[in-house]
């Protein structure tokens, strides 16, 4: 097994010895990659290859990717074969390799990049943005490199690539930087293609690039070092918008509470907690513990921010409230040069108000944000998509996504099969959406709560914007069942105006097929979804559920005991309600009068099984929290405040399978344990009874596989327990490493849910 470069050209030279010997031949393959190979250096790196082990031929790029036809010694054509893949660009995604002999003929002299395939439709799978790359990096701080301290440096293996595209192929005249010739020295390093910026689009230097400026709380541009002043305003404890690659930024001093606290009362952002920019992962580390991996995910050409554990409990509470913190490393230059080598760590909050898209334009951030900032560095590279950061864990080893967004889009995920023409609108929270082209699902970036008319017009941008990228016609759509949903309301528009079938999907199902389809599994599973909503098939409201089956139907086979909710969404906000409610249920005494007359008389009260609700009720319960800053918070601080050592659980109780909370509420009510305590014992309970439901289930139908999905388990908690509670009672369990398991991944599992209704024929109103 060749197990690196140095093996390879090892077992080169030993096949040519041998070669030689025999009297070696001269042979011909034709070669077709498929994948992200365009916009990526692939081409210049084809180039080096082929010197390297002495071929001839030539490469062009296809509809499919690239295409190559090489001729050389059989060894070194096997070696440049191997070496495609192992050795390819690091922006590059290379799906597939097809290896065929090529017809004889007149001998190819030398090796030529020719000119693009004609005459067929071209399909591009373009890269994400990336963050700045090694080498210019060191280029930046090179005083004696051209480029020194120039905010815009890029190569074929860094910078900006989505959000500066504006349509298909991806050339210079096609983006942002149109706006901006290559003056004589970057059209030379764009047309040499031993450059590493060989038609590297983006290219530019401070002579032909785009420029950076300061503006002051009123958005007036002040002359000098754009930088230097925003470096000024933030060390004297000022409030910064910065503008990043995919929107705007609020920054300020991670370490200064009163900074922070401006911060979070000008955003109306009382407790929800901040993400943070650190200079380097040292600094990270003295800020949070960081494994390997998580150290891996940081420092990746993606540049996450990564939810990293505290050191301490306790600690930076004015950043979080929790025992995480969500830390990203600077992945532009412009964020290189912002925190210099003296300033170890900012807030880094995406820039805009309450429940509104990132702001992402010049003017308006100038508009919206006074007030908010004291000061802005901007610069005039023109922003066309709107993209925030993504958010992951490191579960397993391996990314667990929260937020896919910069970094991951617009690159597709490959699934198993897929019709042409699919779309799948999403939920409303954390809404998304995901359309299939050419065999791929591309998924859309992180969009936001579908709350109010700017994110709506937002969505549907993005939407006309994937169309136009992809060159995309829906012939059938998928949505949400739940009537009121603003994406359901797009796709029943669309459907209409176009005259296509359209799917609605329940919430829960759809989790289930996502994950499915995020690990590309095939015929039916066991799926338990926790999350905090969802429209049922009976108009209930669910999100404790345990399905069976597939993307061609389910069966709920278990669920939690629906909760009653006093004052409907009022109790989301204010928790006590819900606490109240169990109370009421378990035949406990209440606290508040109101509210158990309207419990007694079961006015405005609707059911939940949301397994969310239950969280906030317990939250309450404990002595936590009473109200809600932000969704799912009652979930997040039971989490935080959870006695890792406690290992006791509460009475299990079920009746057709369906989990019966009642006991344990009173046990906790009667016990008054501590709030660590409670929150262990309550989600150890929860471990125990998810391991019981399934493991009836798998009796009951044959399946041993589960998959796990829902905005609940984002809880690390649950997460380090139940997967080792499920395989010790011999079953199989599956989780998102590809898209999240809240909301966002909702539309991938839609998707997957219309290809086999919309290819066994099924029609509108098929669920």
């Amino acid at each position: 097994m060749i197990e690196s470069k140095q093996d390879m050209k090892g077992a080169y030279r030993q096949k040519c010895e041998i070669f030689n010997i025999i009297g070696g031949k001269l042979t011909k393959l034709h070669i077709e990659v498929c994948g992200i190979v365009q916009g990526v250096g692939f081409r210049p790196f084809v180039h080096r290859l082929v010197k390297e082990y002495g071929l001839s031929g030539w490469v062009r790029n296809t509809a499919r990717g690239a295409e190559l036809e090489l001729e050389g010694e059989e060894p070194a054509l096997e070696a440049f074969a191997a070496g495609l893949r192992t050795e390819a660009p690091p922006l590059a995604v290379i799906e597939s390799v097809e290896v065929r002999p090529a017809p004889g003929g007149e001998h190819f002299e030398g090796f030529r990049i020719i000119p693009s395939e004609r005459g067929e439709r071209m399909r591009t799978l373009i890269s994400p943005d990336t963050g700045i790359c090694p080498d210019c990096l060191r280029e930046l701080l090179d005083p004696a490199d051209r480029r020194y301290r120039y905010p815009f440096i890029n190569c074929t293996n860094c910078g900006p690539r989505f959000t500066i595209i504006r349509s298909v192929p991806y050339d210079r005249a096609y983006t942002s930087m149109s706006e901006f010739p290559m003056c004589p020295d970057c059209e030379a390093e764009f047309e040499d293609i031993e450059n590493r910026r060989y038609h590297a689009q983006p290219n530019c230097c401070p002579v032909c690039g785009p420029k950076t400026y300061f503006a002051d709380e009123r958005g007036r541009r002040l002359p000098g070092d754009g930088i230097e002043a925003a470096r000024r305003l933030i060390k004297s404890g000022g409030i910064l918008c910065v503008k990043g690659l995919g929107g705007m930024h609020l920054a300020c001093l991670a370490g200064d509470e009163a900074a922070v606290a401006r911060l979070r009362r000008r955003k109306h952002r009382d407790e929800k907690p901040f993400a943070v920019m650190c200079r380097d992962a040292a600094a990270a580390r003295r800020l949070c513990e960081v494994t390997e991996a998580e150290e891996r995910a940081l420092t990746s050409f993606r540049k996450p921010i990564v939810l990293l554990k505290k050191r301490a409990r306790g600690t930076y509470m004015h950043l979080s409230e929790n025992n995480s913190i969500g830390v990203m490393l600077p992945y532009t230059p412009l964020h290189v040069l912002l925190l210099g080598e003296d300033l170890d760590c900012l807030v880094m909050t995406s820039a805009n108000l309450s429940e509104t898209p990132i702001v992402y334009k010049n003017a308006e951030a100038l508009e919206k944000l006074r007030g908010i900032a004291d000061g802005f560095l901007l610069h005039d590279r023109e922003i066309l998509t709107r993209c925030d950061d993504s958010l992951i864990r490191i579960y397993e080893g391996r990314d667990y996504p929260v937020r896919r967004s910069r970094g991951y889009v617009p690159y597709p995920i490959s699934v198993n099969h897929l019709a042409e023409g699919l779309l799948a609108c999403g939920a409303e929270q954390k809404a998304g959406f995901c359309l299939a082209k050419d065999g791929y699902a591309f998924p859309s970036q992180h969009i936001g709560d579908l709350k109010n008319l700017e994110t709506l017009d937002c969505y549907e941008e993005q939407l006309r914007h994937f169309a136009r990228l992809f060159d995309f016609e829906p012939r059938a759509v998928a949505c949400d069942m739940h009537p009121d949903y603003l994406s359901t309301a797009a796709a029943e528009e669309l459907a209409a105006k176009r005259r296509i079938p359209l799917l609605r999907v329940q919430h829960h199902h759809a989790h289930m097929v996502s994950c499915m389809a995020d690990n590309c599994l095939e015929g039916e599973c066991l799926g338990l979804i926790w999350d905090g909503t969802g429209y049922g098939t009976d108009g209930a409201t669910w999100g404790g559920e345990l399905l069976a089956g597939g993307a061609r139907g389910f069966e709920r086979l278990g669920s939690i005991r629906p909760i009653p909710l006093p004052g409907g969404d009022l109790a989301v906000l204010e928790i006590r309600r819900i606490a109240e409610a169990l109370r009421f249920e378990s035949g406990l005494a209440g606290e508040d009068p109101l509210l158990r007359r309207m419990l007694e008389r079961g006015v405005s009260c609707p059911k939940s099984s949301g397994m969310g609700r239950l969280f906030d009720g317990v939250c309450a319960l404990a002595g936590i929290r009473t109200e809600s800053s932000y969704e799912g918070q009652g979930a997040v601080l039971l989490e935080a405040a959870a006695d890792e050592a406690e290992l006791g659980e509460y009475d299990l109780a079920f009746e057709d399978n369906v989990f019966d909370w009642r006991p344990m509420i009173r046990q906790i009510a009667a016990l008054g344990e501590a709030p660590g305590t409670v929150a262990a014992k309550f989600m150890n309970t929860l471990v125990s009874a998810a391991a019981a439901q399934c493991r009836s289930a798998a009796e009951k139908t044959g399946l041993r596989r589960v998959v796990l999905s829902g905005g609940v388990f984002q809880n690390m908690y649950l997460m380090e327990r139940l997967p080792r509670a499920l395989r010790a009672a011999g079953l199989e369990v599956y989780t998102h490493s590809r898209v999240s398991p809240n909301d966002e991944g909702v539309a991938l599992g839609q998707l997957m849910i219309l290809e086999a209704s919309y290819v066994s024929g099924g029609t509108a109103e098929d669920s």
